[in-house]
């Protein structure tokens, strides 16, 4: 799903490029209800000329977005990546090292495009171990420090304090916890846009 805005006269509008899994591509939801496509509302709203394409993909990977990583670059160009992946490869047991591994090449591979990163954090339910998810959550801290990246410690902060806000599976957000999304990027979001 590409969504446009306007650019302003004379100037092309930079993209916004959303690499992620179920929780941006609006899972269970109408596309237009997502969190995502609230962001290009704001956007629009607030007056900021932002293309933002959302390569967001259900069941996604950090390897498989990696892997497809390319050509997106190649075809959208982004200024902006917010990559909010690894609930797929933790909910897999995946090793952890292999997820680090495949998001740390994966903001390589947007920053040698000259692309300013924001990356998501997730955290996954306590039946995997202590260990597996202390691990898991430490990640994305570690990465941000380590490349220099915005952070946006938690995804789903907010909704985290019970199921009220999600679908039945109880890990998708539902309708109206969109908006809390996108309360919660906007704000590390919108000094990467300026």
């Amino acid at each position: 799903m590409i969504l446009l805005l306007a650019p302003l006269a004379g100037h092309a509008a930079p993209t916004l490029l959303i690499l992620g899994d179920s929780l941006s591509a609006a899972y269970g939801l109408d596309q237009n209800e997502g969190w995502v496509s609230l962001l290009e509302r704001r956007l629009a709203r607030e007056g900021h000329p932002v293309r933002v394409v959302n390569a967001s993909i259900s069941g996604d990977t950090t390897g498989g977005a990696l892997a497809r990583l390319p050509a997106e670059l190649e075809r959208h160009q982004p200024a902006v990546v917010l990559i909010e992946l690894g609930g797929n490869d933790g909910l897999r047991g995946l090793p952890l090292e292999q997820m680090r591994r495949n998001l740390a090449d994966i903001i390589a591979a947007c920053r040698a495009r000259g692309a300013r990163v924001a990356l998501a954090g997730l955290r996954l339910p306590p039946n995997y171990g202590r260990a597996y998810t202390q691990g898991f959550e430490r990640i994305y801290p570690e990465l941000a420090h380590e490349y220099g990246v915005t952070l946006i410690p938690f995804l789903l902060e907010g909704l985290d304090d019970g199921l009220e806000h999600f679908q039945s599976d109880a890990i998708h957000p539902d309708r109206e916890a969109q908006a809390v999304i996108l309360d919660t990027v906007w704000k590390h979001l919108r000094p990467l846009l300026d």
